[in-house]
């Protein structure tokens, strides 16, 4: 008979913490409250961190280490379109996972030293992901697009990566802790990543994207 092992506490209390975070906003989310949410003392808390920033760098590397391996190619080919559109949406899926560190990102990066360095290599590993999968789109004759045109295309698709959640929380600024809202306009960030690189699509690249364009709900109303 298998016996399930209790979690150690610091593992409870990321798991907890990227909770709140992600439910209730970064900003609003003290020690204490992480602490009372689990039933545990302060002091136990300040045994295994810091602060709160040492428990967001911890979550953070986790983001990280699995951000680095899911931008990578199988293969040397270029993917189809509809494989592109598969992947953005399971990559929209993991963001949900972490969707604080987009919700909040420039509070976090402003008091945040790790966090500053180390986003700015997820960013420029982003637009290189992007400039890659342009180039095998460009080698197979799927797409036509100029050196100049690339890099352009991989920095607007980095920053809509990046800034969506920003983007919309401008946009719909009542709707910040709307959970449901929040991860449908992740999903709906891979259309607009999409768009980007559709006027450059050629033949059946083309038409594969205004199918998967056509069939995409429209945005919800602004508030």
């Amino acid at each position: 008979m298998d016996i399930k092992l209790p979690r150690r506490t610091r593992e409870r209390i990321l798991q907890k913490s990227l909770k709140l975070f992600n439910e209730i906003g970064e900003p609003h989310v003290t020690t204490t409250t992480i602490a009372e949410e689990m039933s545990i003392s302060p002091g136990n808390l300040y045994y295994h961190f810091r602060n709160k920033d040492d428990i967001i760098n911890c979550i953070f590397l986790q983001f990280e280490a699995e951000i680095d391996k899911r931008m990578t190619f199988v293969g040397d080919s270029a993917p189809s379109i509809e494989e592109v559109w598969t992947y953005l949406q399971r990559m929209a899926d993991f963001l949900w996972a972490y969707r604080f560190l987009y919700r909040d990102l420039n509070d976090l990066l402003a008091r945040n030293r790790t966090l500053e360095t180390h986003f700015k290599q997820i960013i420029s590993h982003k637009v290189g992901f992007a400039r890659s999968l342009c180039e095998r789109l460009v080698a197979s004759e799927e797409m036509a697009a100029s050196a100049t045109e690339i890099e352009l295309i991989a920095t607007n698709i980095g920053v809509i990566a990046t800034y969506w959640l920003s983007y919309q929380f401008v946009m719909h600024p009542r709707k910040y802790n709307d959970q449901a809202a929040i991860r449908a306009e992740l999903q709906r960030a891979s259309l607009q990543i999409l768009s980007v690189i559709a006027p450059y699509l050629r033949g059946a690249s083309r038409e594969r994207y205004q199918r998967l364009a056509s069939a995409t709900p429209p945005p919800p109303e602004k508030s």
